[in-house]
């Protein structure tokens, strides 16, 4: 997932975790979104598969920057577990296992398919990952503005304050600084 659009940029599913496997997930990623060297940084569990030599060595070879999650932080990503609560909650989640790897493919599609192109987030106000990761999101925020500030004036005593805050969400970080920390780093500088 790439975390400033929140669109998914690739899946698999298979019936065993392979470093090899990771590895041309993330070959076939990199030429489908055109990913220059040293553009992105992968950031991933402390699983075998994402450690192994062959995936390490591909990252290596596409000029992506690994980087681990710190060991027994589960929520190290709140990014994937934010996907991962989507796609729990929804409610074509199976109850039974799948009863084979084509059911599970179809249904990761489907899930896919529709967070990237019909699902509106709301940390990046409610547009799709898609309309974000395109650069369409702008636009779409400032129609959005123009709308409200319109009803707002047709109808002033329906308003009780500002109208929501459309501005695009700029810059995205994995594991932002604390308000907290940043003070006290700044005072003791």
């Amino acid at each position: 997932m790439d975390i400033y659009s929140r669109k998914i940029v690739g899946w698999q599913v298979h019936d065993e975790e392979r470093s090899l496997l990771a590895a041309e997930l993330m070959t076939d990623i990199c030429q489908r979104e055109g990913i220059q060297r040293h553009q992105v940084t992968l950031h991933s569990d402390n699983g075998s598969p994402m450690k192994g030599a062959t995936m390490l060595a591909t990252l290596q070879q596409l000029g992506i920057i690994p980087s681990f999650s710190r060991p027994s932080v589960s929520n190290d990503n709140p990014y994937s577990e934010s996907l991962f609560r989507t796609l729990k909650y929804r409610p074509s989640y199976p109850a039974h296992p799948f009863t084979d790897l084509p059911a599970a493919r179809d249904w990761v599609h489907g899930f896919v398919q529709l967070y990237n192109n019909e699902h509106r987030h709301s940390a990046i106000k409610f547009v799709t990952p898609v309309q974000r990761h395109a650069g369409k999101d702008a636009q779409i925020l400032a129609y959005r503005k123009q709308v409200y500030e319109q009803a707002r004036s047709e109808n002033p005593l329906r308003w009780s304050g500002h109208i929501r805050n459309w501005e695009p969400i700029k810059d995205v970080y994995l594991n932002p600084e604390k308000p907290e920390v940043v003070r006290k780093e700044n005072k003791a500088a």
